[in-house]
């Protein structure tokens, strides 16, 4: 079960693994026998610093190959790496340093002063630094299964991040959705967005597309629409997995047209609005196809391959995954979850906490989590419609939608919204919002009460947090 042996080791050693854009402009390919190597190299440094098998490796590095270094380096000793965001701050770190006690920490230089801040107790390796693989290479060791391997914390969309525990079956694991979604093939190159340290960047920056022959584009920079859309051109991208929020953002601020290669685009992390999904389809000429996942979980369904997608569906329970709906809750059997987390009993139903209604097809929608689900004068109302609706609008940049306390409903809707012009906030445009919900949803879900607001309270990932939007903490 030894990732690195199986996917890096095996792999023809001149074979195209990452494609590497570093922020200062550089750019350079690395193979597999590169990766390898320098993997091995850097897992006799890691041993040399007192980390064992099951120890915990944490690392706070950017989208650079170091990261998947150190990835695959712990990987291959059968030491637990938890991979942090560079935009964690010195809380949030200590709050990772301590609930994962880490035998060692290896950090990127540029990050060295917030890590410091956060106190560790664990020494520090910094990264880059050719020392670290100036030693003879270690030897995969065996793996079984349900050895852990991997840590990586939720988001903290509801209350603190948590720390959850994968085995080494999450990784081959990746197998199921790399084949039926993601769908990266031999001689692709994917690009998934993600900054290393959330779940997705764990399972699609390398390890889904290097399972199925594929190499991986690593762009370390912040997120520019315009830069985007560049590079996948110039790169000649195959595959591009990105943030439904990064998806809003080019539609509304950048000039589509179609995209060079790219064959295929995926979403995950929060559902994607159909008039984002129409108008990246006429645009570039190809659909979005929508996933959903949990830190917990993996992913669970995806838009199926060689179907017309579905706008607003995030697709179908994945091939041999059992997923059904209680009392309108998605829930799943763990046993049929290869990528499922350690910890929770594999023989009970697994509740997600997510609101999702299923089509006469077996496509799933996602409406909402349970507590954001609002209940006025009895309806029930999920916050995506009516935020799909919103976004619809000309005017409107990101929306969000959360109950407001109502003494004749009980609850009302209440929307909070960012303008692309923020010049144009008034009482009349609060009023023409409203109308214009009315006309794309039923009535009785339109917000009662629209504020607005120069920006979203957001995870680091990007996630709204409506909590922070309902005044909880």
């Amino acid at each position: 079960m030894n990732f690195s042996r199986i996917v890096v080791d095996a792999a023809e050693p001149e074979r195209l693994a990452l494609v590497e854009l570093a922020r200062d402009g550089r750019r350079r390919e690395w193979t597999f026998g590169e990766v390898s190597d320098r993997a091995a190299r850097l897992a006799t440094t890691l041993a040399s610093n007192g980390v064992e098998r099951g120890d915990v490796v944490m690392t706070l590095i950017g989208n650079r190959p170091e990261w998947v270094f150190t990835m695959v380096a712990c990987f291959r000793l059968g030491a637990v790496v938890l991979p942090c965001t560079e935009q964690l701050r010195a809380k949030d770190l200590r709050l990772r340093l301590e609930a994962s006690n880490p035998k060692l920490v290896v950090a990127d230089e540029r990050n060295l002063a917030e890590l410091r801040a956060a106190g560790p107790a664990a020494p520090m390796l910094s990264v880059p630094d050719e020392a670290h693989f100036a030693a003879e290479p270690s030897p995969a060791v065996e793996l079984d299964e349900d050895d852990p391997c991997l840590i990586t914390f939720t988001s903290g969309t509801a209350g603190e991040p948590k720390p959850i525990l994968h085995a080494q079956r999450y990784l081959l694991g990746q197998r199921v959705q790399a084949n039926h979604w993601l769908d990266a093939r031999p001689g692709d190159l994917v690009w998934c967005t993600a900054a290393s340290g959330w779940s997705k960047s764990a399972r699609n920056v390398f390890i889904a597309p290097w399972i199925r022959g594929a190499a991986a584009l690593l762009h370390d920079a912040r997120f520019d629409p315009a830069e985007r859309l560049e590079i996948v051109r110039r790169e000649q991208v195959d595959v591009l997995c990105m943030a439904p929020t990064e998806y809003r953002v080019i539609v509304k601020r950048a000039e589509l047209a179609p995209l060079g290669r790219l064959r295929h685009c995926v979403a995950a992390g929060e559902a994607l609005n159909p008039e984002v999904l129409a108008a990246w389809h006429e645009a570039t000429g190809l659909w979005v196809h929508d996933g959903y996942g949990q830190t917990e979980t993996g992913q669970l369904p995806g838009m199926p391959l060689g179907e017309p997608a579905r706008p607003g569906s995030m697709g179908r329970p994945l091939p041999g995954m059992r997923l059904w709906i209680e009392e309108g809750e998605l829930v799943a059997d763990p046993a049929t979850v290869p990528t499922f987390f350690l910890g929770a009993p594999r023989d009970e139903p697994w509740r997600t906490g997510d609101v999702v209604r299923e089509d006469e097809d077996g496509f799933l929608y996602f409406q909402g989590r349970n507590d954001d689900v609002i209940i006025s004068a009895g309806y029930r109302i999920g916050p995506f419609e009516v935020e799909s609706a919103l976004v619809a609008h000309p005017a409107v940049a990101e929306a969000s939608v959360v109950a407001a306390p109502d003494e004749e409903r009980g609850s009302v809707v209440r929307a909070v919204v960012v303008l692309r012009d923020p010049g144009d906030a008034s009482p009349e445009l609060a009023r023409t919002l409203q109308d214009h919900v009315k006309a794309e949803t039923a009535p009785y879900k339109y917000p009662r009460v629209v504020d607005f607001a120069d920006e979203l309270p957001k995870t680091p990932s990007g996630k709204i947090r409506r909590a922070l939007l309902r005044g909880e903490t």
